[in-house]
């Protein structure tokens, strides 16, 4: 009886099979629909077999540039099997320095016809504001740098949503006031002609908070690196920058030369990432440029290919035989559903939401280790697999949490360090810490009161778990390991239940739809006791 239960959800006979139909698309599994009604992913799921295309297109590129490259160079005096002195062998300099300028004069040029094939004209918009961010970083005096960064890039994030991409035809209204009306109502113009040709993804606007991230961090970095020069961060701890680990490529400042405009596009629009990251830090991008990180072999990179294709099978199924996002959409009759149907109907959105953001970047990191770059992996462990919170979202978007706590968290205090900030000072800190972090996530998402909701509602789920760490510290029972594994056990169930709370307000069914689903789990007595 169970199993016709949760077959309901998507059998054509269900009395809400009629309301969600339209939101069915053919499938390629005999005698299924498949859900493909959310658009965020619908549009990397469209375009799997171009990027595929792109995915070998690009290393090809790549390869017969820098042949070319070497070729140059050779014929111009410097080859590359010219021998330098000890020192340098040792040191790795004048290889590195060859690997590295091929690799970003590659970078930028393919970088500059990537976003103009994306965006069309609006690509010298973004150019724009790229040069606009790198002039604050290095013509402002160095103290003012944190704070005009983290004002511009807080402004865009706010101009390219209420402007809704600048379009050029409001700039030649501007600039030709007396133009005549009715031209520019009939589409005429130059301004006009100019966002007749937006590229394949005319709203740039809305993938571009990706690369805020990325001008924050070149800022930053370039900021830090004033107090702490490569040399001496690496004579510091004796270290060779040709095998450094993936947290010393992060904290340690790339050279001073390195932050050059021309390094600073190469970075910022670097193309395997750019779309949708994983989130690399300028000192990581220009270390593993400079020498090919030594975690990048071919066998790893197969096998990571293969997880995708996994992943990517996963997903598909699930998309043929469960259409739970197609059911929320539809805003149904809730109360058609049993209250086991509509936790799974919950249950396993998230699981669709988990896979719809884990497959666009598990292929960009794909790409990016064919590529030789070696960027963090963002889901490390399956939702289903998190007890909790803060364990959840160290590991759900795991690029964007680091690049949190070095570029928010930390600079705001962290959790404190020092006498006075310890106990339950160093707890409320951390937690009025932590609602800063989450306002900025979700404002950096999408500017919506129903994600400034997710927001908030994620640093209020957490507080139970901080607080219960405070009140029951592991330390005290070593002696009673059961009941100390049964309080951890309830805690589990009530993190889980918050997070999925908090993930289907801010991503799938939106506040009211929440509503929908509770009243209908727990709507009267009788339903309180099955659950």
């Amino acid at each position: 009886m169970e199993k016709s239960r949760i077959c309901l959800l998507w059998l054509a006979e269900h009395p809400n099979f009629p309301k969600f139909q339209k939101l069915l698309s053919p499938g390629w599994i005999p005698g299924r629909r498949v859900d493909n009604s959310d658009q965020q992913y619908a549009g990397f799921r469209n375009n799997i077999p171009y990027l595929l295309v792109l995915l070998l297109l690009h290393p090809c590129l790549r390869k017969a540039f820098e042949f070319l490259y070497s070729s140059s160079h050779s014929i111009n005096g410097s080859p590359t099997g010219h021998k330098p002195n000890g020192a340098a062998v040792k040191n790795h300099q004048p290889e590195a320095k060859r690997r590295f300028d091929r690799r970003i004069s590659f970078d930028i040029g393919f970088a500059i016809v990537y976003i103009f094939a994306l965006h069309g004209s609006s690509a010298l918009k973004i150019i724009l504001i790229l040069y606009t961010n790198f002039a604050l970083a290095t013509r402002l005096r160095n103290e003012y740098v944190p704070i005009a960064t983290w004002t511009f890039n807080i402004g865009i994030l706010f101009a390219n949503e209420l402007c809704r991409g600048y379009p050029y035809a409001g700039f030649a209204r501007l600039l030709q006031p007396w133009s005549d009306v009715s031209t520019s109502k009939s589409g005429g113009g130059w301004g006009s002609y100019l966002d007749s040709y937006g590229g394949l993804i005319p709203r740039w606007e809305i993938l571009f908070n990706i690369t805020v991230l990325r001008l924050i961090s070149f800022n930053l970095d370039y900021y830090w690196s004033s107090s702490r020069p490569n040399r001496i961060a690496l004579e510091k701890r004796q270290l060779d920058p040709s095998v450094l680990s993936e947290r010393d490529r992060v904290d340690i400042p790339a050279e001073p030369e390195d932050f050059s405009f021309r390094n600073y596009l190469a970075y910022t629009l670097y193309a395997p990432l750019y779309l949708t990251g994983p989130v690399l830090t300028f000192n990581d991008y220009v270390s593993q440029t400079r020498y090919s990180p030594q975690s990048i072999t071919r066998t790893r990179t197969t096998l990571y290919g293969i997880r995708f294709f996994i992943s990517l099978l996963t997903m598909e199924v699930m998309l043929h035989f469960v259409y739970a996002v197609a059911i929320s959409k539809a805003q149904p009759a809730w109360e058609v559903y049993s209250p086991f149907q509509l936790s799974m109907i919950g249950y396993f959105n998230l699981h669709i939401i988990w896979l719809k953001l884990l497959l666009p970047w598990r292929f960009f990191r794909l790409w990016a280790l064919i590529d030789g770059i070696d960027p963090p992996e963002n889901m490390v462990r399956c939702m289903s697999d998190n007890y909790s919170a803060l364990a959840f979202w160290r590991g759900w978007h795991r690029s964007f949490n680091r690049w949190i706590v070095r570029y928010i968290y930390i600079p705001l205090g962290g959790s404190g360090s020092g006498r006075a900030t310890q106990g339950k000072w160093g707890t409320a800190r951390s937690i009025v810490n932590m609602l800063a972090v989450f306002t900025f996530v979700a404002l950096w998402h999408d500017i919506q009161l129903r994600l400034l909701i997710w927001g908030w509602l994620v640093t209020l789920f957490v507080l139970p778990e901080v607080l219960a760490g405070y009140l029951f510290p592991k330390r005290k029972w070593q002696g009673r390991k059961d009941a100390y594994r049964m309080i951890c056990g309830i805690g589990a169930v009530g993190n889980i239940l918050m997070m999925m709370a908090a993930n289907l307000v801010g991503f799938a069914v939106g506040l009211d739809g929440l509503k929908g689903l509770v009243h209908g789990i727990v709507g009267s007595y009788s339903e309180r006791i099955l659950v």
